[in-house]
């Protein structure tokens, strides 16, 4: 069994509820810093990410770990469901959804909720598509959660997962690390007062099993015809599943 990384090392609480405690922090900073340190690409790699639904046209699509929402508002806008719910477990990343949501008049296409992303609060069957970008690396237990994702999803229902992954090919391992391990979590500490947070990034996505890895545990879970399309260089992987 791997070691679990938690975001804040000394504390007693599960990973689960540092994991929440964690973006309730660093909520209010969190959109900017999110393109301020990918260099304004996790917009592209979002709808690279949106793309894989394209032609299946989901109706209603379940964003887990949905953050502050950006990456639901993106499909709203490119794939036109009916609606989009998107479940997490930080109040605050919530409320800054819920005030974007208010913003846009979206109220009737998307809707936020509190949740556990390992016991989603829904039905069985009930999803054409969910989508979970750069969140199945905060799961405590990823296999229970991609179980779960399985579960929600009507038969024939696509799962699309945006994450990290580590690259493998000289330069582009070295700058990663380089960037990830001293750029990242200086920057943090400049701009949010959880600067624990960040060194928690690059520590949760070094522990993360992904490529192979992460598209055996998908297979294991019930997904058929499962992909993984790495992006730039491997910096970050786009997995798909069909249930």
């Amino acid at each position: 069994m791997s070691k679990i990384i938690t975001p804040y090392q000394n504390e007693q609480a599960t990973k689960k509820e540092q994991v929440a405690d964690m973006f309730n922090n660093i909520s209010k900073t969190y959109d900017f810093l999110n393109h301020f340190m990918s260099l304004g690409i996790d917009i592209i790699w979002r709808k690279k990410a949106i793309n894989e639904l394209k032609k299946d046209q989901p109706k209603l699509i379940l964003d887990v770990a949905t953050g502050t929402g950006d990456f639901a508002f993106e499909a709203l806008s490119i794939l036109k469901p009916e609606k989009i719910i998107g479940v997490d477990i930080s109040r605050g990343m919530l409320d800054i959804a819920d005030q974007k949501i208010i913003k846009r008049h979206l109220s009737d296409k998307f809707e936020v909720k509190l949740g556990d992303s390992e016991k989603l609060p829904f039905e069985a069957n009930g999803f054409d598509a969910v989508t979970v970008a750069y969140g199945v690396r905060n799961f405590e237990n990823l296999e229970m959660g991609l179980a779960d994702i399985n579960r929600v999803l009507k038969p024939g229902g696509k799962a699309v997962v945006l994450e990290f992954s580590k690259p493998k090919g000289f330069p582009v391992k070295q700058l990663y690390n380089f960037y990830f391990n001293y750029i990242t979590p200086g920057i943090g500490k400049l701009f949010s007062k959880d600067s624990r947070a960040y060194s928690y990034l690059p520590e949760s996505v070094a522990a993360f099993p992904d490529g192979k890895d992460f598209v055996a545990l998908m297979d294991k879970v019930g997904f058929k015809n499962t992909k993984c399309r790495p992006l730039a260089f491997g910096i970050c992987s786009i997995y798909t599943g069909i249930k």
